[in-house]
């Protein structure tokens, strides 16, 4: 009993040193970091695993209104004209080639789905891992950033749903009719979910800019110049990462340009504003030499940060 007592007593008291009611400035040793880390992970795991054995449930099991996933994934097969696709007249059906491929096929298209539905829970254990170390303003970019890059890895995978039809219905086109269209369930499957992942990621290029222009790596003038080789670079992006057919192609440059082009703006109106600051405060008319007019008070072990984000401390790992 007396040992038992002592290992509750143990637990409770490292959670509690975990807490930021009783830990607020988030410090810990190298080996709390590490019992910390393993916590995080076991909680994401456990996220994943849950979202997953959800889209397993949901590949054959539809949720009120919303049709089951294994529907979902076939709708850009059986979008292909029925003369163009085996059997012909027949039920869309995709091909079974060797056992078990149905029951993998379901799996990883369930973890895909599930992954993506429980998202929230397991970045909110990597956010919660990285964020005691982090200033009030580091932590308000990044999750503005990470909101952000959702929306457009989303944007990016709708897209390429909604195209996967007509690049099929292209590419089924070839041959001069002289072969009939049954996918196997591994390779379609392999085949979707790689265009969801390309356009998704795609997408996340203007965030990229933004992210290079605000910590000054890139600005508008630089981008600018570039912008015609940064424009062929996008086609030759998409002709190389798409299918053989010009529609997806030409979708994927098409929205990445128009991407890029926002994107641009936004560094334009950054850029402006951070010349009228330097302008304000002088710093555009001091020479090469001189040192900038910073006013700094370095705080003290127990002073609280300016930021008002985390305190300072005395802290083996931060």
């Amino acid at each position: 009993m007396g040992d038992t007592s002592a290992q509750r007593e143990g637990r409770g008291g490292k959670r509690k040193a975990r807490s930021r009611r009783h830990n607020p400035d988030g410090t810990m040793s190298l080996v709390e970091h590490i019992y910390e880390f393993r916590r995080r992970l076991g909680y994401a795991l456990l996220a994943l695993v849950a979202g997953g054995i959800v889209g397993f449930l949901w590949f054959g099991h539809s949720i009120g209104p919303i049709p089951t996933l294994g529907d979902l994934v076939t709708e850009p097969y059986c979008a292909i004209p029925q003369e163009q696709r085996y059997p012909k007249g027949g039920d869309c059906q995709l091909l079974q080639t060797v056992p078990f491929e149905a029951f993998m096929i379901q799996m990883k298209v369930g973890l895909s789905a599930g992954a993506v539905l429980f998202s929230p829970l397991w970045l909110y254990q990597l956010w919660a891992f990285i964020a005691p170390g982090l200033y009030s303003k580091e932590r308000k970019y990044a999750m503005t950033f990470v909101g952000i890059a959702s929306l457009l890895f989303a944007g990016g995978a709708l897209l390429a749903y909604f195209m996967a039809p007509h690049a099929l219905e292209i590419l089924t086109t070839f041959g001069a009719g002289e072969f009939a269209t049954w996918f196997t369930g591994d390779k379609y499957i392999s085949f979707v979910l790689s265009l969801l992942l390309i356009f998704g990621v795609s997408f996340e290029l203007p965030l990229l800019i933004i992210m290079l222009n605000r910590v000054g790596v890139v600005r508008y003038q630089m981008l600018k110049k570039w912008r015609r080789g940064i424009i062929m670079i996008m086609f030759v992006f998409a002709a190389f990462v798409t299918p053989a057919d010009p529609f997806s192609m030409i979708g994927l440059a098409g929205a990445l340009c128009i991407l890029f082009e926002i994107s641009l703006q936004i560094t334009r109106f950054h850029d402006r504003k951070l010349d009228r600051q330097r302008g304000t405060e002088g710093w555009d008319e001091l020479a090469d030499d001189e040192p900038a007019p910073f006013e700094y008070t370095p705080s003290t072990v127990n002073d609280d940060d300016t930021d008002g984000g985390r305190r300072s401390g005395t802290d083996d790992i931060t």
